[in-house]
């Protein structure tokens, strides 16, 4: 008993440790964020313009135009961190994250009939982006149930689902006018730029709400990783658990895709990697939301200047860096179960 109290208590070590250097590294990245620009504002100006004290130019530039962009970017990686962790330990597959299973493409088409169908822009997308999402994981999670949800059959028919959504997407494109389709693939790729107060706002109720939630929700989620017969035997209701905790992701999920659009892959990778720092430990979901808001955040300031004069959207960066990632998954896992 004493050496498994042991091992547990030298990986809730690792997994606080991998905590306080993740969040060291996302301030470090916020404080850069803030900084740097066409017009270079020190740290010191940086921290004054945050709590008050800097001269009027600089605490401009940080609070009304930096700010939200990087607090959106934060927000928006810690909710896609935590979504993606919470999938791919709920159903025990590293593919099922939102991004792969068609719940952002969900988004990206109702967005998409908001700019060219009804000819809608700024918040109106990103409601209609959340609501699309909402739907797209109702349609999947329905279309996945026989007797309950396992974990292989969600994956497939949200990829198909997604397929189809993707195919609806780009007819609109090619129908739509050129500079309205434009618009509509800026958004599609995913991007912070120009985002305000507006976009901060609802990520950050909604991830204040879900987010102690999935932390008092996940209490079960080591059971159901054992499998249903097993979490049935420790006295958990595996499919209303399993539910509530899938509209706890699925929330989480349009919320980030609404203020930022469907950054590929951030979800995707979050996860695996905050396993691999904590060693495999089981209390993984907070280090997935922090590797999130890091790999969002760093990929914006290397989206920002990496080509000098030129901003990428966010989107391009993590593809570049996900793509791999997702081909080797595939590649490895091939033939096998679970």
């Amino acid at each position: 008993m004493k050496t498994v109290a042991a091992v547990r208590t030298r990986g809730l070590n690792r997994v606080r440790l991998v905590t306080i250097v993740l969040v060291l590294v996302l301030a470090a990245l916020f404080i850069a964020a803030l900084a740097l620009g066409s017009v270079f504002i020190s740290p010191g100006n940086v921290l004054g313009a945050l709590f008050g004290d800097a001269p009027r130019r600089a605490a401009y530039i940080v609070n009304e135009v930096r700010l939200p962009r990087a607090l959106t970017g934060v927000l928006a990686g810690l909710a896609f961190g935590l979504s993606g962790g919470l999938f791919q330990s709920m159903v025990r597959n590293p593919l099922a994250s939102p991004d792969v299973i068609g719940i952002t493409m969900g988004a990206s088409a109702a967005a998409v009939v908001c700019i060219l169908g009804l000819g809608l822009t700024g918040v109106a997308v990103s409601g209609g982006a959340f609501v699309g999402a909402l739907a797209t994981a109702a349609l999947i999670y329905v279309l996945a149930w026989r007797r309950g949800v396992s974990g292989y059959r969600l994956v497939l028919i949200g990829i198909g689902v997604a397929a189809v959504l993707s195919s609806v997407v780009s007819y609109m494109i090619t129908r739509a006018d050129v500079k309205d389709a434009q618009q509509a693939l800026i958004w599609l790729t995913g991007s912070l730029t120009a985002r305000t107060w507006i976009d901060v706002t609802p990520v950050a109720i909604i991830l204040a709400v879900v987010a102690p939630l999935v932390l008092v929700l996940s209490k079960s989620l080591k059971a159901l990783q054992f499998g249903d017969d097993v979490a049935k035997g420790l006295g958990v209701s595996v499919e209303q658990r399993r539910l509530s905790l899938l509209l706890c992701g699925v929330a989480l999920a349009a919320a980030a895709t609404a203020a930022a659009g469907p950054v590929a892959f951030v979800a995707f990778v979050s996860g695996p990697i905050a396993r691999r720092l904590v060693h495999g430990h089981s209390s993984a979901l907070v280090p997935s939301a922090l590797v999130g808001a890091v790999v969002l955040l760093g990929s914006d300031l290397i989206a920002q200047h990496l080509l000098g004069g030129t901003v990428l959207p966010v989107g391009v960066v993590t593809g570049v860096l996900g793509a791999p990632y997702l081909l080797w998954l595939m590649a490895t896992r091939s033939g096998r179960a679970g």
